[in-house]
């Protein structure tokens, strides 16, 4: 024997034992995906010196983030509390918590948060507010990527975490907060732990709005399989956590809490909306907040429906993409770190590589779009507006088609990744593998017999 073997095989590695598993770095999804999430973050960061060197630059740059210009908008700079003193914030509950959360911890490494702070002592606590805010954004994109590699198909990490979206839109607001937040919720509802995902959900909608609307896909899961006692408690839960934050910051300041609900409804066409891009062109929509109503509701009973009386079930996470994406396309605004809203809602509802880069284009596209438009290059009114017009269109055409492949999955199950191996709903907790309702299977009953007879 080679005296030798021992140690080139330590280094270079013999022959896989009997006994030996495949756990090894170079086959475990979970450091890769940590991996591809850091770089993809550097390149971010690389992205945002031009606006931290230079201070504000043209929007071309790229590296616009509301987290550098609230800091002075928004009464942080002054050593305002957010609702507590500054009380016209356009943010939920927990996302003002976020930003106080911040500015406390620039005056722990010695930032300043006060008035009559001199212009270098400001900008020094800005740079350092921003600084902070990208750790503490870092910090809960590695619990979104966490969270997909305990769910079933731990792949779908590696899909976020090397999604452009990632590296062009993840500082330009705090909604990291809300997506780690969803899909905590997710991850709990999965293991079969309904308070707590109520508890991480009603967080979430404290976050922002839109997690209120996986409550939807629930309620009529839970009615075709008549497992209400899951869904109750996770709505009671998350109630109870969405109040246990609010209502503490509405008996405190009432007014600085309504300040959210009538900015969202008081507010006209805004940027990124098909709407918006439709004002551009001309066409001018009356009662636009009514119509948007209509939309959403006409097509959440649509949904509704399909969960409800599609032939197999759908999974949980293809109702949750679709009345996400739903919300987004007839939403009155679209603000590029949106994409991150839908990503993770995608890679779990069509985990298909070539619907994650038509996304990712559609998505890239519109983020170059948008600062093109606002820093004049496309211009409204001349040619090169139709870009713009453009970009909306097409990302707003290209979530409608996932849409649709996500519809065509639920009528034909052998499409869908997840079921192709014979699985039914690996995350969906006590959906998965659980038998249509007793109503449900008695007017199917009734329906053939009315087919077979005539009566």
């Amino acid at each position: 024997m080679n005296p030798d073997a021992p140690i080139l095989s330590g280094i270079l590695g013999g022959r896989m034992g009997t006994h030996a598993r495949p756990g090894g770095l170079w086959f475990r999804v979970g450091p890769w995906a940590f991996a591809a999430l850091l770089v993809n973050y550097l390149i971010l960061m690389a992205r945002q010196l031009p606006c931290e060197i230079g201070g504000q630059t043209s929007y071309l740059a790229g590296c616009y983030s509301d987290i550098r210009v609230l800091w002075f908008w928004r009464g942080l700079q002054d050593g305002q509390m957010p609702y507590l003193q500054f009380q016209q914030l356009e943010y939920p509950v927990l996302t003002g918590a976020f930003m106080e959360l911040g500015r406390r911890l620039v005056m722990l490494f010695g930032g300043k948060s006060e008035t009559g702070v001199s212009p270098a002592d400001a900008a020094y606590a800005s740079h350092l507010f921003m600084g902070i805010n990208a750790v503490l954004v870092f910090i809960l994109l590695c619990v979104l990527v966490w969270v997909h590699l305990k769910l079933s198909r731990p792949q779908t990490a590696v899909m976020i975490a090397v999604s452009p979206a990632i590296a062009t839109t993840a500082l330009i607001n705090w909604d990291a907060l809300v997506i780690a937040l969803t899909a905590l919720a997710l991850l709990s509802w999965a293991r079969r732990k309904q308070v707590l995902s109520g508890v991480f959900l009603g967080l979430a909608i404290s976050a922002k709005l839109y997690p209120l609307l996986l409550l939807g896909p629930m309620l009529v899961l839970a009615l075709r399989t008549g497992k209400w006692r899951a869904f109750i408690t996770t709505a009671v839960a998350t109630l109870a956590s969405w109040l246990a934050v609010n209502l503490p910051i509405y008996l405190l300041a009432p007014q600085a809490w309504l300040y959210f609900w009538t900015f969202n409804v008081g507010r006209g066409a805004d940027l990124g909306s098909v709407w918006y891009a439709l004002e551009m062109a001309g066409v001018t929509i009356p009662g636009l907040s009514f119509i948007e109503s209509i939309l959403l509701v006409f097509g959440a009973i649509v949904i509704g429906g399909l969960l409800l009386f599609a032939p197999r079930r759908p999974r949980l996470a293809q109702g949750v993409f679709l009345i996400v994406a739903l919300f987004l396309v007839v939403n009155k605004v679209y603000s590029p770190q949106y994409v991150l809203w839908l990503l993770p809602l995608l890679v779990l509802a069509r985990p298909r590589w070539f619907d994650w880069l038509l996304f990712s284009v559609a998505e890239t596209y519109y983020f170059v779009a948008i600062w093109a438009h606002l820093d004049g290059v496309f211009a409204a009114g001349d040619t090169s507006g139709k870009l713009y017009w453009l970009a909306v269109f097409f990302r707003a055409g290209v979530t409608l088609w996932l849409m649709s492949r996500v519809v065509v999955d639920i009528f034909r199950p052998a499409g869908d990744v997840y079921r192709a191996n014979g699985a039914d709903d690996p995350d969906g907790g006590v959906f998965d593998r659980a038998p249509d309702a007793d109503w449900l299977v008695q007017a199917r009953r009734d329906q053939q017999a009315w087919e077979t007879t005539g009566r």
